[in-house]
């Protein structure tokens, strides 16, 4: 499927902005400052799993169905009930306090998170 693969942060934009704005501690967002964040996803039909491996060997993983309420977890480690949606393309999730969309564009993983003004892009290159 479109999404399916492995993908490596690449380039982030407003990534210091974006963490602040979360509420993360100043020294945790120094330590992600450069983690190159590896990104698996497995798509069956609107089956998701969607992994984040962290240079650390922590990793975060949600799985969903697109238009199913599922369990999800943020970046902070806080477990909460989501519905993701399929929009134009783009997988659209609301987590608790930002919104996120992701979707394939030039065969790169485009990853768009907004905070009140604040809009955190991430663009990881596929690995496989």
């Amino acid at each position: 499927m479109a999404f399916s693969g492995r993908y490596e942060v690449e380039s982030e934009e407003n990534y210091e902005s974006f963490m602040q704005r979360m509420a993360l501690p100043a020294d945790v967002i120094e330590k992600g400052k450069n983690f190159k964040i590896v990104t698996e996803v497995i798509q069956n039909g609107d089956e998701f799993t969607w992994s984040q491996i962290y240079p650390s060997g922590h990793s975060m993983i949600n799985k969903f169905v697109i238009g199913k309420e599922s369990e999800m977890e943020t970046m902070g480690g806080k477990k909460f009930k989501a519905t993701v949606k399929m929009e134009g393309g783009k997988v659209v999730a609301d987590f608790p306090n930002y919104h996120h969309t992701a979707e394939i564009a030039g065969g790169k993983l485009v990853e768009i998170s907004t905070v009140g003004d604040v809009t955190f892009k991430r663009i990881s290159k596929r690995l496989a």
